[in-house]
């Protein structure tokens, strides 16, 4: 279960509840559907934000944890 003080669109991981998964990223902007997490079972779309200053954000749907590859993702706007 996620900590009940998270909310929005990019909770933080949290250790021994999150699924280990990981993907590594280029952008700050992900689009997140759960295809690649859960098997095909999916769920409504939704855009992911790495804020400034930080290198991961969690779907708060299939909770895989995208991770900011080292050097990237300067210059996104969206």
């Amino acid at each position: 279960m996620r900590d009940a003080k998270q909310t929005g669109y990019a909770p933080k991981p949290l250790p021994g509840i999150t699924p280990v998964q990981r993907i590594e990223v280029t952008s700050r902007s992900i689009p997140c559907d759960g295809e690649i997490g859960v098997g095909g079972l999916g769920h409504p779309r939704v855009w992911l934000r790495i804020n400034d200053g930080e290198t991961e954000v969690c779907c708060p749907y299939c909770s895989i944890t995208y991770v900011l590859k080292p050097g990237s993702g300067g210059g996104d706007h969206h």
